[in-house]
């Protein structure tokens, strides 16, 4: 079987989420900030009438935490129906992927294999990380979309 992933990149790296997770790919919005929430959540920000909570996806992957331009894009994802906003700093394209092009990520000593990451495929000669969305969100403390 086939997927198709949509690819962006954090930090300089290349990544790749399941494109029927994704609602749609927003321009860079200011958010509003939360008191209280975990350092790699960003703030809110109104999505036509809806709060929308947006990640960091660099702080949340254990990186510096992003400094915001207009450059930036934040991609909407839908999972286990709660909407979330991931801030990456540019969004490259739609590939398809047959399953067995995804690899096992390589063990860690930590749990066994790198967190957050579902798979990892050679592109063009460029590694895609392959984001596992329900891992992400997995111990997020994020007010839930309204």
């Amino acid at each position: 079987m086939q997927r198709e992933f949509i690819t962006f990149e954090v930090g300089g790296q290349l990544f790749g989420l399941d494109i029927m997770a994704i609602r749609e790919i927003r321009a860079w919005t200011p958010t509003t900030k939360l008191p209280r929430v975990p350092h790699y959540v960003a703030g809110v920000v109104n999505l036509r009438g809806t709060v929308l909570p947006v990640i960091d996806l660099a702080a949340r992957l254990g990186w510096q935490g992003t400094e915001a331009t207009p450059r930036h894009a934040i991609i909407v994802t839908q999972v286990a129906g709660q909407a979330r906003g991931l801030i990456v700093d540019s969004v490259s394209d739609i590939i398809t992927l047959p399953d067995e092009a995804l690899q096992a990520p390589p063990a860690t000593s930590n749990d066994g294999i790198v967190p957050f990451i579902e798979g990892l495929a050679a592109i063009d000669e460029q590694m895609v990380m392959i984001l596992d969305l329900d891992r992400l969100n997995a111990d997020d403390q994020v007010p839930e979309a309204a």
